[in-house]
């Protein structure tokens, strides 16, 4: 097979990958972070403390993770087939992708968060603030550098299972691969999607590194301080004129 041939059919298939990666990568992040954030929030000592919740939602999110995502595809075919009405092609396999990252980003999250410094929580706890304040202010924030490299991780990993989706009828790369490197005996070709799956995702871990890395040296710990002292100045403004009042007085 000639380059000229080859051509089209890899800028279809990297067409493909990105938008199954693309989307199944928002719903996760959108979905994954707020179920992240919970486990931390439910768990003992949290400041949602509840042990069924967090127990239910830690089982739903083990599951979800440890099943292996060809034996998820499979398992969710009929339910792929009632969102978009078929179960070949990309469009089908965003819905198993998707699936697949909201637990493995989850749990991420979770980790990112919980390694945010407690005594900042205790500070806004001090000044009045609510849950929504603290997680707004406080724990998003600070875990920004780490859910960054979480997005990157989750990325990566969505590529791959796009890759297995392909060996289903799931478009994409994987598929490419599967359809002409081993089934038509296009060694060259599988090589270069091989090398061009290194590529992509080498630069998409360079960019999340580089993200991650710029955000920690601006923020992080160190971006705590005038974060509190704003959430701080917005309280003493009544405490202040009453004191002039006083002395008005």
């Amino acid at each position: 097979m000639t380059w000229s041939q080859m051509q089209p059919l890899l800028e279809q298939a990297c067409g493909e990958t990105l938008i199954m990666v693309g989307w199944s990568t928002l719903i996760s992040v959108a979905l994954g972070l707020p179920i992240g954030v919970l486990l931390v929030l439910t768990d003992k000592g949290g400041l949602l403390q509840n042990s069924p919740v967090n127990k239910v939602i830690g089982q739903i999110v083990n599951v979800g993770r440890s099943m292996p995502f060809i034996i998820l595809m499979v398992a969710l075919m009929s339910f792929t087939r009632w969102i978009t009405g078929t179960t070949i092609g990309s469009e089908a396999a965003i819905v198993p992708l998707a699936i697949g990252g909201i637990p493995f980003f989850a749990r991420l999250v979770e980790t990112a968060v919980r390694e945010v410094d407690h005594g900042l929580v205790e500070a806004v706890q001090a000044m009045g603030g609510n849950t929504w304040t603290i997680v707004r202010r406080v724990l998003v924030p600070e875990a920004l550098p780490s859910l960054i490299a979480s997005t990157t991780t989750t990325i990566v990993a969505l590529i791959g299972y796009s890759a297995m989706a392909g060996t289903v009828g799931g478009g994409g790369l994987g598929d490419l691969a599967v359809r002409y490197g081993y089934q038509r005996f296009e060694t060259g070709l599988m090589w270069i999607t091989v090398a061009v799956l290194a590529v992509v995702i080498s630069l998409i871990q360079f960019a999340g590194d580089y993200a991650a890395r710029s955000l920690h040296h601006r923020g992080g710990r160190q971006g705590s301080g005038p974060r509190l002292r704003l959430l701080k100045a917005k309280e003493p403004a009544t405490t202040t004129a009453t004191a002039d009042a006083g002395k008005a007085g």
